[in-house]
């Protein structure tokens, strides 16, 4: 008696069919989930601007109209931790301009602002504005020169 052998298995072919789809649908996804994450990174700093700019807020009701002036800036608003217990990070993503990107910062830049948010370096982290003589005293921008993926500058929000 013969023995009936069956086929097992895949062929070479179907092999390569596979790895090709496989291969297509990674080239559509990867640049998407990069997209992505860009847009966590953004969202994330416009979050935390916003947390910020609230807790200057409530600290200038809370001093009867006055702003962290010079010396203190903004290490008063997380002084025993009554507005914030930390200052949140600017996690900048990278730009079509910037292949490495900002590091995630902290760090608070004092400057001059009433000329034109134009002045902010482009360092990352904040830049604050802690002078009670001029008209942008409070101001809190984005220390960053790029723009965002919808095409608007950092220190315009």
């Amino acid at each position: 008696m013969k023995m009936l052998r069956t086929k097992k298995g895949f062929t070479l072919i179907e092999l390569m069919i596979v790895v090709a789809i496989i291969g297509i649908l990674a080239a559509i996804a990867i640049p998407q989930f990069a997209q992505l994450i860009s847009k966590s990174q953004e969202g994330a700093t416009k979050g935390n601007l916003g947390t910020i700019r609230s807790a200057l807020s409530i600290y200038y009701g809370d001093t009867e109209g006055r702003y962290p002036e010079e010396g203190s800036g903004l290490a008063s608003l997380t002084t025993g931790a009554k507005y914030l217990a930390s200052l949140p990070a600017a996690n900048l993503p990278r730009t079509t301009n910037d292949s490495v990107g900002h590091t995630s910062v902290n760090t608070i830049t004092n400057k001059d602002l009433s000329a034109s948010p134009s002045v902010v370096t482009d360092i990352g982290g904040w830049t604050y504005d802690n002078s009670a003589a001029r008209a942008t005293w409070g101001y809190l921008v984005v220390s960053c020169t790029h723009s965002d993926l919808r095409g608007s500058l950092w220190t315009a929000y």
